[in-house]
């Protein structure tokens, strides 16, 4: 959020730029970084340590971290700024790097709707780590630092926009597909078939294409219009698709085939489309869809807590134990091969086994 509010459209970081982020920011949100890191990845233990370990735990993790990664990718944006210099990239190849971040968080989830496992890909510790010293360097020598070529006469900016590339396609989906077909060819996999199996990809699919259907026909550029918002309205649409799959992949119940908020994103590209609206009226579906999709999120996720609380007669936001406790019968991951492990972020251990 530092950066939002300090640097709203990407500017602060181009070269010689008159209103640079203060080093106060960058220190603030490497720190901030890698307390969040840190705490994602002992949550579990401490969970198992108080015995308050639940699926609702799971889910708020996750749910958290689908959201969190919009700013996150932003974040690193902000720390290369507009490719004003010659030294970043563009905008629209970093709406399609913010999306490939998305794609990488997906396929983990994806991966466990098909085999009950969860691998997250050491890439993630490796960006969550690389960001953290990123910010920090940002703080004590300015962002100017990054305004170099390199061998080859090659910008930073573009090399860590391939290297994501790499990562996503090259490390990740290579080794989820493998601990899929692995599943399948051992028999342990959660779904049927392959259209089972590939349903999670489908609002995920569509919701992207619609997005750049929406950027390419845009009369007013909207991308460039009002980047942070764009940018936040994707990475909301996504959370929402996320937290569905997780709570499908936990529950082992059928993923949804088409998430309800494609209908109302469908409804702002048919006018975009057929109306050729205004500056400020293509703004304003932007800014309203916003609203509509960030209070259906909120209300969903608030209503899956709240029934999990109830059914699992557990807390939430406090330790305080449940006079029954939370009983094993009422988990809703009833495989027998997790059966002697603890729900809320059982995938822990696999998170350390590094892809």
């Amino acid at each position: 959020m530092i950066p939002t509010i300090l640097d709203y459209n990407f500017t602060a970081s181009t070269l010689h730029s008159e209103n640079p982020l203060p080093s106060w920011a960058w220190f603030t949100v490497s720190v901030l970084l890698f307390l969040s890191h840190t705490l994602d990845g002992i949550d579990g233990k401490q969970a198992r340590r108080t015995n308050t370990s639940s699926p609702l735990g799971e889910l708020f993790d996750h749910g958290c971290d689908s959201w969190s990664t919009v700013f996150i990718a932003t974040t690193f944006y902000s720390a290369f700024g507009r490719n004003d210099d010659g030294f970043s990239i563009p905008i629209s190849r970093m709406y399609v790097v913010l999306w490939t971040v998305f794609f990488v968080f997906h396929i983990s989830h994806w991966e466990k709707y098909n085999t009950g496992v969860m691998n997250l890909p050491w890439s993630y510790d490796v960006a969550m780590l690389a960001g953290t010293a990123l910010y920090l360097v940002n703080g004590l020598f300015g962002t100017d630092i990054w305004k170099v070529r390199l061998p080859g006469n090659q910008p930073v900016g573009p090399i860590f926009e391939v290297t994501v590339y790499i990562l996503a396609y090259g490390v990740a989906l290579p080794v989820a597909l493998a601990h899929m077909v692995g599943a399948y060819r051992r028999g342990s996999n959660k779904q049927s078939g392959l259209w089972e199996a590939m349903r999670p990809m489908v609002s995920y699919t569509l919701c992207w294409v619609l997005c750049l259907v929406w950027i390419y026909l845009s009369p007013n550029d909207i991308l460039e219009a009002d980047t942070r918002s764009f940018f936040y309205l994707s990475g909301t649409l996504y959370a929402n698709m996320s937290c569905r799959l997780i709570v499908a992949q936990m529950s082992n119940t059928r993923c949804e085939l088409l998430n309800t908020l494609l209908l109302p994103l469908t409804t702002c590209i048919l006018v975009i489309a057929f109306a050729t609206p205004s500056k400020q009226v293509e703004l304003g579906l932007v800014y309203t869809l916003m609203a509509l999709v960030t209070l259906t999120h909120l209300h969903y996720v608030t209503c899956v807590i709240t029934q999990m609380r109830h059914y699992l007669k557990i807390n939430c936001f406090s330790t305080s134990p449940y006079s029954e406790g939370p009983a094993r019968d009422h988990r809703l991951i009833p495989n027998d091969d997790l059966a002697d492990m603890d729900d809320d972020d059982y995938d822990d251990d696999q998170e350390a086994t590094s892809q």
